[in-house]
């Protein structure tokens, strides 16, 4: 059985995040106490409709009850489940105007006072569990529909134990990805910006890429980057890595990162990698 569970911050996206999941066959079991997973997880392998797929949502709405979810995760291991962690996250003042458009109540509310203290207080709360996550989405700066092709490319194949690569272009200018493992700078590079032509296309265009990959040092780049990152993928699956998330950063995110982020995600599939590319700042 193919056992999920979500996590994260309030407002980071986990319903959304759910109804992925189960466009894709999941079945789902929201806000959960975190007590009852290992029960309920029993209790679905042993049925005689064994479910294969599971997703479970859980985190602080169940109060004091949240402070059981390490032990549980611990238990669902010693039962030999495959699960993984699916965390969900944001910048926290992106989540405070989500809340405040949406009108709806932070789970901690009451207990903080104002908006601010309680995703604050969420945050610490959660620290170990991101620490201890198979994926984490940050949510920042992805669209509904961006969130979804994440999930899908993540659960779609059942990919197991191997390893999920997701190869983020972005600008600098918007902010270095949180959940980004392996951050490359590629502003070193000439830039097709000021090139009146190619300014307002992007790397996704064959005459942005041709002119960025024109050059001696950007091949050269290229190549050692390549090496790198070939090196690195075996011995991070062998420490049970499960997802890798690797940004290429250019000032904003339009034409280099982006042709680099395209260019890696091409080799790693050739290489038989489990891999996407996201351009999280293309369209600003």
């Amino acid at each position: 059985m193919q056992c999920v569970i979500v996590t994260g911050l309030s407002g980071a996206g986990k319903s959304r995040t759910i109804d992925a999941l189960e466009d894709i066959g999941f079945y789902c079991v929201d806000n959960i106490p975190p007590k009852l997973i290992s029960k309920f997880v029993e209790l679905s392998m042993q049925s005689e409709g064994k479910l294969d797929k599971l997703a479970i949502v859980t985190d602080v709405r169940g109060g004091d009850l949240f402070n059981d979810f390490l032990s549980e995760i611990d238990k669902l291991k010693e039962m030999n489940c495959d699960y993984k962690i699916l965390f969900l996250d944001a910048d926290s003042k992106v989540l405070i105007d989500r809340y405040k458009f949406t009108r709806r109540k932070h789970p901690l509310m009451e207990q903080c006072g104002s908006l601010e203290a309680a995703v604050a207080k969420e945050r610490r709360i959660l620290r170990k569990v991101r620490e201890r996550a198979s994926y984490v989405i940050d949510t920042t700066f992805l669209t509904a529909m961006q969130l979804k092709e994440r999930i899908l490319k993540i659960f779609l194949n059942n990919i197991g134990s191997g390893m999920f690569i997701s190869c983020v272009s972005f600008g600098f200018k918007h902010g270095v990805p949180s959940e980004a493992d392996l951050v490359f700078d590629v502003r070193c590079l000439p830039n097709p910006f000021y090139i009146e032509e190619l300014k307002n296309k992007t790397g996704l265009d064959k005459p942005v890429s041709d002119y960025v990959m024109q050059f001696e040092q950007s091949k050269t780049l290229k190549d050692k980057l390549f090496d790198l990152i070939d090196f690195l993928q075996p011995l991070y699956i062998s420490e049970g890595k499960s997802s890798l998330v690797i940004a290429i950063g250019c000032t904003g995110g339009h034409h280099r990162s982006v042709t680099f982020a395209e260019l890696l995600n091409e080799h790693l599939l050739e290489k038989g990698y489990n891999s996407s590319v996201t351009h999280r700042d293309i369209l600003k």
